[in-house]
This record gives C-alpha cells, structure tokens and sequence, in this order.
C-alpha cells in the first residue's frame, strides 16, 4: 500500500522526541513500564537507552532516527493492522518501520507477554 508523498513527508520530519513521550505515556497508562518501551525500541532500533535518550533529547526526526538505527532481522515478523493498514503491505521503508514501532507499542500496552512482542 503506497502512502501520499505529503503524509511520508510530514513523518519524515516528524521528531522522535515529540512522539516519545506519548509511547511512554500510553504504555504507562496500561501498566507498563518505559524501562519496557525502551526494550521494545532497543530490539528494534539497536539503540541502548541512552542513544534513545539521546534522539529525544536531540528531537531527531523519524527519517534520521531511523537511517541511523539497525532494525532488528526479525522485524518482518511484525505483522498485523495499525491505522487501518497491514504492516506487511506497507511498501515506503520509513513508514513501514515507524508503523513497526507503532504496532509493537500497541502490543506491548495491551498487555502482550514481552516475549511475543520482541518476537522471541
């Protein structure tokens, strides 16, 4: 599924710091931790908790957040329906990997095992 070039561009550069805080919050609310988010972003990004810290603190945007990560190998494996939308079907690379984050995000503040959402 193709996106319209002015929303991929508007993701583009969208920051990761703006957006952060509104992952932490809606984990918290369904009783996770942000330790758990920031898991679920080291799985997929590669980053550690301070490089994450560090992209927020930067306000990096989801195009440079994501050019400068190592997406997990076992990313495919996310599959599902975020905004409507197959992940798997999405074929712009950024917003297949920000709707990843989207998706594992979701997972994780359902209350998924841990262990389901990192794919192990």
């Amino acid at each position: 599924m193709a996106t319209a070039p002015a929303t991929l561009e508007r993701v583009a550069r969208m920051s990761f710091g703006q957006v952060y805080p509104l992952y932490v919050t809606k984990v918290e609310r369904k009783g996770r931790t942000q330790a758990e988010l920031d898991e679920v972003i080291s799985w997929l990004t590669g980053f550690d908790g301070a490089e994450i810290a560090q992209h927020v603190a930067n306000e990096t945007t989801f195009a440079e957040f994501f050019d400068q990560s190592s997406l997990n190998t076992r990313a495919s494996l996310i599959t599902g329906v975020i905004c409507g939308v197959r992940v798997e079907d999405i074929e712009e690379p950024l917003m297949q990997k920000v709707r990843y984050l989207d998706k594992l995000v979701d997972e994780l503040a359902k209350g998924k095992a841990m262990e389901k959402v990192l794919r192990s």
